[in-house]
């Protein structure tokens, strides 16, 4: 199909121009002014912006954990992110102890129902000798990303030893590591000390998880990074301390760079400390108000590169089914651990959430500019992430993920609004201006205002090149 975007005003990372769009073949074949084909099908975005589709860089989408799974799986989350402006989403890939490949199968089998373009991270939980050979395997999948742990002692937590070869490996390989930064020691020692005096409400999780643990493994991951001459990412950075670390550590010319999600632009452990608190347990925990401010300033100054949502809903009463697309569900949840904050499944919903919050707490608030707005949600993963100029871009060439965004639309946003299959939504009640009108999917209108147009199996999976340091 082809198809003509007249008379509206395009929004990149760097510019904005009125001009029209021509898509074809999936691809944008022209961008200009008073554009004519004689088969397209016209739509007039008179009075909108057109942006390129959102990059989720950080999203798990049907992850076991705590005997339960994630309720937002390669179908429900992908529609879900679509109503929000997101075309493209990138998950993590649990290793099995049968290797790489067999994982990824694995994963490639959980999303083949996968209703918008994703990409995998390969999760990095185990590390030999043999393991250490077969990384590079990982450039023929399509797979350039590699994530470790500091923390989850007995899990998923690597050594510093460990991490150290992984960066060396990956600098060699055109590969980039990203790091979860808590330190496991200390989390460990709190969380028994919690448990043994009786401290089991949700403020624990928080509680057991001090600050200073992520500030210090931040700059220790980056010191690593720096020895071994390689990038690395700091995955949902979630304090102000962290942010100093990430410009400390640049200013010294090492190749570190870091992602924010919107929950820690907002929130706070005082939420954990709400009745329904567990809604709000996700690692890293929600710190502080003036964690808050740092994060926004290390955004609207351009010391962070990317906003993830760490997408990882769960149910708060998994004991209740909700109606999605016309049958009842209901996922065991956050009420697993009303007796014990141990046993909470750690995530929250987000993926539909980022943009139409972002838009109106950020760019309307005059907190970040509408340019940094799609710099940090789609340009910047698809550089990091070796997608541009496919994703992320409005270029001729490009693939034709495209939203149309209507800035003055007003929404009282909640559950009943959002299409994230969970029982809640954090933003609850939020007056928000500005949402989607339409998106494109290489071409092919999959939202329309309210009505969904996509289908599950039409995503692609997204073999990547070496992204870039930016």
């Amino acid at each position: 199909m082809t198809t003509l975007l007249r008379n509206g005003t395009l929004l990149t990372a760097s510019e904005t121009f009125a001009a029209d769009i021509l898509i074809e073949d999936e691809k944008i074949s022209l961008i200009g002014r008073d554009l004519r084909h004689p088969n397209a099908q016209v739509i007039d975005a008179t009075g909108k912006l057109v942006m390129p589709g959102g990059i989720d860089p950080h999203t798990h989408f049907d992850l076991p954990m705590f005997g339960t799974v994630s309720s937002d799986d390669h179908y429900t989350g992908h529609k879900a992110a679509a109503f929000g402006g997101t075309t493209t989403v990138m998950d993590f890939v649990v290793l099995e102890q049968e290797g790489f490949q067999r994982s990824v199968d694995v994963w490639l089998e959980k999303s083949a129902k996968a209703a918008i373009d994703y990409s995998f991270h390969m999760n990095l939980t185990q590390f030999d000798e043999k393991i250490a050979r077969e990384i590079p395997s990982l450039r023929a999948m399509g797979i350039t990303t590699l994530k470790v742990f500091t923390a989850y002692n007995g899990n998923l937590r690597l050594d510093d030893g460990s991490i150290f070869k992984a960066m060396q490996i990956a600098r060699d390989h055109g590969m980039l590591v990203m790091a979860h930064c808590e330190n496991g020691d200390v989390i460990e020692t709190l969380v028994t000390e919690a448990l043994k005096t009786g401290y089991w409400e949700p403020e624990w999780h928080a509680l057991t998880r001090p600050g200073w643990g992520g500030v210090e493994s931040t700059l220790r991951v980056a010191g690593m990074a720096s020895a071994a001459g390689a990038s690395v990412y700091i995955v949902h950075m979630n304090q102000g301390g962290e942010v100093d670390m990430l410009k400390y550590a640049r200013e010294r010319g090492v190749k570190a760079m870091g992602e924010t999600c919107p929950q820690y632009l907002f929130f706070t452990i005082e939420d954990l400390r709400r009745p329904d608190g567990a809604k709000w347990i996700c690692s890293p925990p929600m710190r502080t108000a003036p964690d808050n401010a740092r994060l926004w300033e290390g955004l609207s100054e351009g010391l962070l590169q990317t906003i993830g949502t760490d997408h990882c809903p769960f149910f708060f009463n998994g004991t209740q089914p909700i109606v999605y697309e016309g049958h009842e569900i209901a996922i065991p949840g956050k009420e697993l651990g009303k007796d014990d904050f141990t046993k909470i499944p750690n995530g929250l919903p987000g993926v539909e959430d980022r943009l139409p919050v972002m838009w109106t707490c950020g760019v309307r608030a005059g907190k970040i500019t509408a340019n940094q707005f799609v710099a940090y949600n789609s340009t910047n993963p698809a550089r990091i992430f070796g997608l541009y100029p496919r994703k992320g871009a409005l270029l001729p060439g490009s693939d034709a993920d495209i939203v149309i965004w209507d800035p003055e639309k007003k929404v009282k946003y909640g559950v009943a609004h959002s299409h994230q299959r969970t029982d809640y939504n954090l933003y609850e009640g939020w007056e928000l201006t500005g949402m989607p009108e339409k998106v494109f999917l290489r071409g092919q209108l999959i939202v329309d205002g309210k009505e969904w147009l996509g289908k599950a199996g039409m995503g692609m999976f997204l073999e990547r090149a070496e992204g870039v340091f930016i």
